[in-house]
């Protein structure tokens, strides 16, 4: 998970408020997955209903007891483009992730209300982490049966690249950051790529899904190490992640430290200082729109 770099904020606070995951609203940063149409039994494709109940990337399959809704997340393997040369490998792992913090469910009407129970998480995430995966998509699927499962998805957009300066130490380690020249020509990819900037924090978001829904981050896309959502910290929810890798650190994984003070650089200093920012993501039932920074 190397190497990690320092952005500056321009305020002291950056406050996000957390939304629902829509796939029309996280269509900028990759795929929301989820079954376009969770009512509808394969009998009534069968029974040729009206097609209308349907979106157009569906299929009657396996001798018409099932739907298949095709193309539902891109994915992408760009590592023919890395410095190294190293070809990128298909690669699935699961990670179990523990619960680190908290939201009033407004989905069910059990949920528990908030308490002042010290071993209750909180209801707002500091995000000290941006990562990227510059040559492939990474798809998380939860693994859960339980309707009231949620996680926090955590993506920002890519600055522009500053104009050409002389570098400092740290400015040239972030200038050294490998990432793909383009898409190859005949991708169907459905976004361009982000491009070689750092993280714009102004323009950060912050989305909770269900436990029936996947997100692919695409290629290059800034996002938050994953956040399971929970009532206590001995809570934890599991993942199927599918991306691809070639074993070379700098090129599978790049990251951000937003903890660290001006002037530290990737492997400079603790992370903490006196021009440390907090970026927060206040999780308020949902409906809440998305506070101005």
């Amino acid at each position: 998970m190397q190497p990690s770099d320092t952005t500056r904020l321009t305020n002291p606070d950056v406050v996000i408020h957390a939304v629902g995951l829509t796939r029309e609203a996280f269509a900028s940063f990759g795929d929301a997955v989820e079954n376009p149409r969770a009512g509808v039994h394969p009998s009534s494709v069968a029974r040729k209903s009206p097609q209308s109940l349907l979106p157009f990337n569906y299929v009657s399959a396996n001798q018409g007891s099932a739907i298949k809704y095709q193309h539902v997340s891109h994915q992408l393997n760009l590592y023919d483009q890395s410095r190294s040369g190293r070809p990128g490998a298909a690669i699935m792992s699961i990670f179990t992730c523990a619960a680190r913090a908290r939201i009033a469910d407004p989905f069910s009407a059990s949920a528990p209300a908030q308490t002042a129970d010290s071993q209750s998480l909180p209801s707002t995430f500091p995000v000290t982490i941006l990562e990227r995966h510059p040559f492939t998509t990474q798809t998380f699927i939860p693994l859960t049966a339980n309707p009231d499962a949620r996680y926090l998805v955590i993506v920002a957009p890519t600055l522009l690249p500053p104009p050409p300066t002389p570098l400092s130490s740290s400015e040239k380690k972030r200038e050294s950051l490998p990432v793909p020249a383009a898409l190859p020509p005949s991708s169907n990819y459905p976004r361009p790529l982000p491009g070689s900037g750092m993280p714009d924090l102004a323009r950060l978001r912050a989305f909770v899904a269900t436990g029936t829904q996947a997100v692919t981050y695409g290629a290059g896309t800034w996002h938050a190490p994953m956040v399971a959502l929970g009532e206590k910290p001995a809570e934890a929810m599991d993942f199927v992640v599918v991306q691809f890798a070639n074993g070379v650190a700098i090129e599978d994984c790049q990251e951000v430290d937003l903890t660290a003070s001006a002037g530290t650089g990737a492997g400079e200093g603790d992370g903490a200082g006196a021009g440390a920012r907090r970026v927060l993501v206040k999780l308020a039932p949902l409906g809440a729109r998305m506070a101005r920074l």
